[in-house]
């Protein structure tokens, strides 16, 4: 396992947990945090015995978004200079569909702009009660670009327009009541719970899940008629994966 210095990596049993460990900055995003993000995904995606990925951070937020020290050198950078910084952390945001494995977001605090847009761009988001999300990015005339594509694709373009063109908070309870994030949890016993619910999302076919989330952003783009005949070819291939196979068996025993 490589040596990181603003993440912590810990396997348990099945689950590995990512835990952003930049708490005196709100874990902001520098390049270095997106580079050991990454480092760390794809170590988790070549572990066999790991079937589903948490990430979590460490201190009272999730993540505040960009570093300022990011900001500040945006300022002074050229287009071309901006556009490759950008370019690094949208590769984060693909990456993490690419995964074939369940990446869940377990966040307590504020997730703002860059944060909010880190956890849903995971599959899963539960979230301690007292969690907030927020795209900030308008207050500083800045856009909320990139993590704009993933907000449509979880709420309606009118609900999303207004979340991103507002910068209000929003709260864990209205994001769970919109489908902006999957479970709320008390704060009190906001980590057991985490460790419940993924402990359950781990009992499941890890192939079964590979092929579904596969399946679900592959057709993202495609017209009806195209996301069902992709249907079938991984109808197709799962049928004759092990997983499937035995649970076929197993049910006609009973």
């Amino acid at each position: 396992m490589a040596d990181y210095s603003q993440i912590l990596v810990e396997d348990k049993g099945a689950v590995c947990f990512i835990t952003l460990n930049r708490p005196e900055k709100r874990n902001a995003l520098s390049d270095t945090l997106v580079s050991e993000i990454k480092s760390a995904l794809t170590e988790a995606e070549a572990q066999a015995l790991t079937r589903v990925i948490v990430l979590r951070a460490a201190g009272k937020d999730f993540c505040a978004g960009a570093d300022l020290s990011q900001i500040e050198k945006a300022a002074r950078a050229s287009v071309l200079e901006n556009r490759n910084d950008a370019a690094q952390f949208a590769e984060l945001l693909m990456m993490m569909r690419r995964i074939s494995k369940p990446i869940i977001a377990a966040v307590h605090g504020r997730a703002f702009a860059g944060g909010a847009g880190l956890a849903t761009a995971c599959d899963l988001i539960v979230a301690a009660h007292s969690a907030q999300f927020c795209y900030p990015e308008v207050k500083i005339g800045f856009v909320p670009a990139m993590v704009l594509a993933i907000a449509r694709r979880n709420l309606s373009d009118k609900r999303a327009f207004e979340i991103l063109v507002t910068a209000k908070p929003l709260s864990a309870d209205e994001a769970e009541r919109i489908g902006f994030i999957n479970r709320v949890f008390n704060d009190d016993t906001f980590e057991a719970d985490v460790e419940q619910y993924v402990a359950e999302i781990a009992q499941i076919s890890a192939s079964a899940m590979a092929l579904t989330k596969h399946l679900l952003y592959q057709t993202d783009a495609m017209s009806f008629e195209q996301a069902v005949r992709t249907g079938v070819d991984l109808n197709a291939i799962a049928r004759i994966t092990p997983d499937c196979q035995n649970g076929v068996k197993k049910f006609l025993q009973k």
